[in-house]
């Protein structure tokens, strides 16, 4: 509020992550607060029609924090950060609630940037085998699941996007997306991911970041939506 120079009086729009959005005006401003008075609620949404689930094994510091942002203004429904065989990151859980906090300020951030309204919901870290024990046991139907991989026999991702526009695309719908470490997957890594019904993919032939990787895949298919 400080760096736009606003004042009390002045009509700003609010929101608390969870849809939708509010007239409010501020009454008064201290150097760590600003107290407002909340007005009309407006149910706008600007959510795309496919949820999207990004699992990545962390980055560290500065580029978790960076692929945190970029996915939440991309529209990312909700972040997994896995803690791998190859992964350099490992979080105890004192640590892993602090950077639940930090991730969720960023992407709160982000969402006031880009007019989103709806927070990506950002889980705790785990390990891979513990991820997806949390997903349905059941491929559900309009749920694609793709891992991203350095196979040679992966996919290209862009033909798995084509098969998406055949789907229904309704709210509850997921995409599930799990991208590996600087490391890239073990072999027993991948064996669980298809075992729990991920496609491998590929980006192409060069070998991209972790982060440049859910950017470039991300940006793709919100794009297609």
């Amino acid at each position: 509020m400080q760096v736009l120079r606003l004042q009390p009086g002045t009509s700003i729009t609010v929101f608390n992550g969870q849809g939708g959005e509010f007239e409010a005006q501020i009454l008064e401003m201290t150097r760590r607060d600003v107290y407002v008075q909340v007005h009309r609620f407006h149910p706008i949404e600007r959510e795309a029609p496919l949820a999207i689930h990004m699992a990545i094994g962390m980055p560290a510091n500065e580029r978790m924090d960076w692929l945190i942002e970029k996915c939440t203004e991309l529209g990312l429904t909700q972040l997994s950060p896995l803690m791998t065989q190859h992964n350099v990151v490992k979080l105890n859980t004192e640590r892993g609630d602090k950077k639940i906090l930090h991730w969720s300020s960023i992407a709160a951030a982000a969402c006031a940037q880009c007019g989103r309204n709806r927070a990506p919901k950002i889980n705790t870290p785990t390990t891979l085998n513990q991820w997806l024990k949390t997903l349905p046991t059941q491929l559900e139907a309009n749920a694609p699941r793709w891992f991203f991989s350095l196979d040679p026999l992966a996919q290209p991702l862009y033909e798995q996007f084509m098969l998406i526009k055949n789907i229904e695309l309704k709210h509850q719908a997921q995409v599930v997306m799990a991208f590996g470490p600087e490391g890239g997957w073990s072999a027993e890594e991948e064996s669980a991911l298809k075992t729990h019904h991920f496609i491998p993919v590929s980006l192409g032939e060069r070998t991209l970041r972790a982060e440049t990787a859910a950017i470039a895949a991300l940006a793709s298919l919100s794009l297609l939506l």
